[in-house]
């Protein structure tokens, strides 16, 4: 025996509109969207206005071509070349590189203003010619240019006194370009013989040369030198044969 039980149809009523069923009204609430804060039309942060479309109206302009200060396009017009930044001067280089050429007339003026760019390159290419030759030197020439540029240094200062005012790194760089006529040397010596007197008289050339261009310097750019020009002279002397002897043999 199967028992019914009076269930009353099911009427799906319109959106909003309440339906009479069986005497009760019965209202379905319209699902309203999630919340969403208030937008403030006068507001000065871009991402506080919660509206991307807006954001991106605001940002966009500054970030392609604005002129503003922040995020404008940046004028490359004025910027430093990136070498001057770096504290490279091609031309000073070149100028105080061909001041060495002629031991008889070193031009001075341009070493006043000591820098390492060039003692470094010139470092470089000794390794370089050095390393065509079959020898791989990179840390002995740099020790020796490190070793000579303090020996130099105390040297000189202990024969001025007082009146010395050479410091170490007007010193370096005086030795460092003074070393282009062993660079000179390192790049002929490689079509030279190996054992034979020719060799050795074309570094003795080279040696002097260096050693008088470097004297020459040494006096000029410092003071109370001119007095103590042969001691001077002695010691480039034993820096550039030992810098010569790394090629000879």
């Amino acid at each position: 025996m199967t028992k019914e039980f009076a269930v009353p149809p099911v009427v799906f009523p319109s959106v909003g509109n309440p339906v009479a069923t069986g005497g009760n009204i019965q209202q379905r609430r319209v699902p309203i969207a999630p919340f969403q804060p208030p937008r403030p039309s006068n507001s000065g942060i871009p991402f506080m206005s919660f509206d991307i479309g807006s954001a991106a109206a605001t940002t966009a302009g500054p970030i392609g071509g604005g002129t503003g200060p922040i995020g404008g396009v940046a004028n490359f017009d004025d910027e430093e070349p990136l070498l001057d930044e770096l504290g490279i001067h091609p031309d000073q280089i070149w100028k105080k590189t061909k001041s060495i050429l002629n031991p008889f007339r070193v031009n001075p003026t341009f070493h006043k203003d000591s820098d390492l760019s060039g003692p470094i390159f010139l470092y470089l290419s000794f390794c370089l010619f050095q390393l065509l030759a079959g020898k791989i030197q990179f840390g002995v020439i740099l020790g020796w240019i490190v070793v000579s540029s303090i020996f130099l240094y105390v040297v000189f200062n202990m024969l001025a006194g007082r009146h010395g005012n050479l410091n170490l790194h007007t010193c370096t760089s005086v030795i460092g370009y003074c070393l282009l006529p062993v660079v000179i040397l390192s790049a002929v010596s490689l079509f030279v013989p190996q054992n034979g007197a020719l060799r050795f008289g074309i570094a003795g050339v080279f040696v002097i040369w260096a050693t008088r261009a470097c004297t020459n310097l040494m006096v000029a750019v410092a003071d109370g030198g001119e007095e103590h020009r042969g001691l001077i002279a002695y010691a480039c002397f034993l820096i550039y044969t030992l810098f010569s002897l790394l090629v000879i043999f």
